[in-house]
């Protein structure tokens, strides 16, 4: 289980500052790569918090369903100046805009 220190939140916010414009990743995926699979929910917590740390591009995290965050109206938005598209429901299409890192 991990642990909210300054180097969980570190570790979790040099893998959002990795996601490339247009695509976007899941809660639980950045867990996983930061090696703490079962932690989806500490990552969303770290990331409601990260402008304490500097500016990183949260708005690219969707849960796994693909939907945005519902207390951030603006993150819709911010996805789609980056041609993020969203599927009939308003999720988006993370057939196409997952984020795949090598």
């Amino acid at each position: 289980m991990a642990r909210l220190t300054n180097d969980f939140v570190f570790l979790i916010l040099s893998i959002v500052e990795e996601i490339p414009e247009g695509k976007v990743a899941t809660y639980g995926q950045i867990a996983e790569l930061a090696g703490f699979e079962r932690n989806a929910r500490l990552v969303g917590k770290v990331l409601s918090r990260a402008d304490f740390y500097g500016k990183y591009p949260c708005h690219r995290v969707v849960n796994s369903k693909g939907e945005c965050a519902k207390h951030w109206p603006a993150q819709k938005n911010l996805l789609k100046a980056e041609a993020v598209r969203f599927t009939s429901i308003g999720s988006v299409d993370l057939k196409n805009h997952r984020w795949e890192p090598e």
